[in-house]
């Protein structure tokens, strides 16, 4: 009996720990007014207009608006919507050269069962994983979506409009660190909106 009391009380503190890093406040990622702490990687057009990040693709070349500060291990949680028919996507741990990219995207396309919520790597293995059936149909097309994913060392957890579209723990990640970045898919016509961009690190 005292053994068993004794698990309860470990497991309930490390449970309390794991809360405990996560409990920081949502930082918010854009003001709403400018691009301050954001960059352009390329010649598409980046506007902030009636409080939201307004991407279009105006050569149908990649483009990226990454922000200014890497990050390591964090939960973030935004809004989006697809108003083209170009795809799109959020990346994590990513460097930028130009337009060339590296990194992890959490997948945005606008149009339906096209594995938004999964996971795709540029720069290594391309697709790694792609959404749960019930994920793959989660994004509400033409309309907001709200988006959330955590990135804890190499455990992943994606949702859309509140349904957990993956839960991929990487036996192989290649990044660990770098900018978060919008993107603007060449060859589409790309025209995205995103707002309410906030994020918290995981210490």
């Amino acid at each position: 009996m005292r053994l068993a009391r004794c698990l309860v009380l470990c497991l309930l503190a490390a449970a309390s720990t794991a809360l405990a890093q996560r409990d920081g406040d949502w930082v918010s990622m854009f003001n709403g007014k400018d691009l301050n702490g954001w960059k352009n990687y390329g010649v598409e057009k980046w506007t902030v207009e009636n409080g939201e990040i307004h991407g279009e693709a105006v050569t149908k070349e990649y483009g990226y608006l990454g922000t200014e500060k890497t990050y390591k291990n964090f939960e973030m949680k935004g809004k989006f919507k697809a108003e083209g028919t170009g795809n799109s996507g959020i990346f994590y741990h990513a460097t930028i050269n130009g337009t060339s990219i590296q990194g992890v995207q959490v997948e945005v396309d606008p149009h339906p069962n096209m594995h938004t919520g999964g996971l795709y790597e540029t720069g290594g293995r391309q697709w790694i994983v792609w959404p749960n059936p019930e994920g793959e149909k989660a994004m509400k097309v033409g309309d907001w979506n709200d988006v959330q994913f955590s990135v804890n060392g190499n455990h992943i957890v994606t949702w859309v409009n509140d349904v957990k579209t993956l839960d991929y723990t990487d036996p192989s990640p290649k990044f660990s660190d770098g900018i978060i970045a919008l993107q603007l898919h060449a060859g589409g016509e790309g025209k995205m909106r995103f707002k309410d961009l906030y994020i918290r690190e995981i210490k």
